[in-house]
């Protein structure tokens, strides 16, 4: 991310915590989006409307349909993407809709800590300040197109929000993590938008945290009773969302999921142009559980093998990506040991933090409760190690993602270590310091959920996994079962040498299919500055037919008959 981005997004934070600037910013962004955010779906067909609405009238009788489950219309990336969608699905012969949330919710992925500083009054009114600005600008935007849009009250009865309201306030806050109903997990995707909301690892023990959360249980319950009735009362082929995870796209998944409709989640890659798309579930878990024959016998030759290395040593400067948190690393190693004082020549062992926040929900192979959990006690392991160095890098995203933290990892290690062991260097989240050339000094490198793991394994770096990294199960990496079976790998560090070169070519061969073929490149989306960070691009209603962009096709064949998401690039020209 450049300087200037940067230090504009800290500016937009800080205002965003005083109550004048929210109202001003809610009713720019309501303006950006009717006239510069989001696509002006009539513009862009003006050329060709006649030739749409053709299209429309067949797809009011196709047999595939689809339920594009936006939730949250003031998203307005989701916007974006999932209108576009909707659009090539129809002039692929489909009938496709879109749910929206049209103020019904008392708390969603809409509402952020940067704009409720003052909990107690989240905790009472909610986000009614955004729903007005939210609703609005997507249901325009839909109307444009003269696709259907179904309105996520319509689902709900007076009963139903009775219901999800006494539910909600009289839950046992202990169980609420745990809370199912009709088998579909209320209190995981709750709890999940209660911590993006806080931007937390945890909970804090107060009445406004609990209120927020039973507050994000209510909108769960709402979410689960309208999506019951709406897959109940009619047939739908597949749903469509962003993420798939927090409120309400996260029970809406789980609920499609329980009654047999297929699912089908997307996310904004890090190639520039590129997104991920995934059956049944987030890609937080579909990246994890794949299976290795998906890759393993891929077309593979040096060319193959150029593309990749030379991709992922653009990323130590993120030249080749739309999704970056260094703004102008520093590449020499001597500026590490200048900033945190470290001695490379030793033996150093590398440890890399994700977002103690993002995407908690439950993984089963897990050695340890949380990320941060596993921080302190590896720092505490290596207090006993004194021969070992260990440098811990802190996720830049902690300051540059969308939703800085406000549990940051640099705090919870000061107040678990008062005194740092001797042992123990941090290189702080807003450091230039490149995260590649330090960890390029390490022995090995241990990984909680980064999605680092990738490129270190590829580069011949020993990986230690003992969260849910995308790298884990994949032959490449020295993965923990249990806390035990964690320690007793560190117990063989240092390790005698890196991965061997059969490995590492493995390694390269998963980190072509990650970045080449799992992520698939979108011709009619451009990047942008701004806010959404990317818009649609055609010329011709021509551009969205099967056939006008090879992305686009596999991506609507995915969706509507099941076929995988992945882009044969290795069969492809070399670029």
């Amino acid at each position: 991310m450049p300087a200037a981005d940067l230090d504009r997004q800290r500016l937009k934070h800080r205002l965003q915590g005083y109550a004048w600037y929210r109202p001003l910013h809610l009713a720019y962004t309501s303006w950006r989006a009717r006239h510069a955010g989001l696509p002006r779906w009539r513009d862009l067909l003006r050329d060709d409307w006649d030739k749409w609405l053709e299209a429309l009238a067949r797809s009011a009788v196709a047999d595939e349909r689809v339920l594009v489950a936006t939730g949250a219309g003031g998203h307005l990336p989701s916007m974006t993407m999932e209108s576009l969608l909707c659009v090539g699905l129809t002039m692929r012969g489909a009938r496709s809709e879109m749910l929206l949330c049209d103020e019904a919710l008392p708390a969603c992925m809409m509402a952020e800590i940067n704009w409720y500083q003052d909990t107690d009054r989240f905790a009472r009114t909610g986000p009614r300040d955004r729903c007005r600005h939210c609703y609005a600008p997507a249901a325009d935007l839909m109307q444009q197109t003269g696709l259907g849009v179904r309105r996520l009250s319509a689902q709900l009865t007076v009963q139903e929000r009775r219901d999800a309201q006494q539910l909600a306030a009289s839950a046992p806050i202990a169980e609420i993590a745990q809370l199912s109903v009709d088998g579909v997990s209320v209190g995981e995707h709750a709890l999940a938008g209660t911590l993006r909301f806080f931007a937390r690892a945890q909970l804090e023990r107060s009445n406004a945290c609990e209120r927020v959360l039973r507050r994000y249980l209510e909108a769960a319950l709402l979410t689960y009773y309208a999506t019951r009735r709406l897959l109940t009362a009619e047939r739908w082929d597949a749903i469509v969302l962003n993420h798939g995870i927090y409120v309400p796209q996260g029970i809406i998944a789980e609920t499609a999921r329980q009654r047999g409709v297929r699912v089908v989640t997307w996310h904004p890659a890090y190639r520039r142009g590129c997104f991920i798309f995934s059956h049944h579930e987030t890609y937080h878990h579909s990246l994890r559980t794949e299976p290795t024959a998906q890759w393993e016998d891929i077309a593979w030759d040096d060319a193959h093998r150029n593309e990749i290395e030379d991709y992922l040593r653009s990323r130590w400067v993120g030249d080749g990506d739309w999704i970056r948190f260094h703004s102008n690393p520093q590449l020499q190693p001597e500026a590490i040991r200048r900033e945190i004082g470290i001695d490379l020549s030793r033996p150093t062992i590398g440890l890399l933090t994700n977002v103690a926040w993002d995407a908690q929900l439950h993984y089963p192979a897990n050695a340890f409760a949380d990320m941060l959990e596993w921080l302190i006690e590896t720092i505490r392991y290596f207090q006993t190690r004194p021969s070992l160095q260990l440098l811990v890098r802190i996720h830049p995203a902690e300051l540059t993602g969308t939703l800085p933290s406000r549990q940051p990892a640099l705090d919870e290690i000061r107040k678990a270590f008062p005194e740092m062991p001797q042992n123990v260097f941090v290189i702080p989240p807003d450091s230039r310091l490149s995260t590649y050339v330090a960890m390029a000094h390490c022995n090995a490198v241990l990984i909680y959920g980064t999605k680092t793991g990738v490129e270190l394994a590829a580069a011949g770096m020993p990986v230690i996994v003992a969260g849910e990294a995308w790298v884990r199960g994949k032959g490449v990496t020295l993965d923990a079962t249990s806390r035990e079976h964690y320690f007793q790998l560190l117990d063989e560090l240092p390790l005698p040498s890196r991965l061997e070169s059969a490995v590492q070519e493995r390694a390269l061969k998963y980190a072509y299919h990650f970045f080449f073929r799992r992520m698939i490149p979108l011709s009619c989306m451009e990047e942008v500055s701004g806010w959404p960070p990317f818009r649609v691009r055609v010329s011709h209603l021509a551009d969205l037919e099967a056939g006008g962009d090879d992305g686009l096709d596999r991506v609507c064949q995915g969706i509507l008959f099941g076929t995988p998401f992945i882009f044969p690039s290795e069969l492809r020209s070399r670029r």
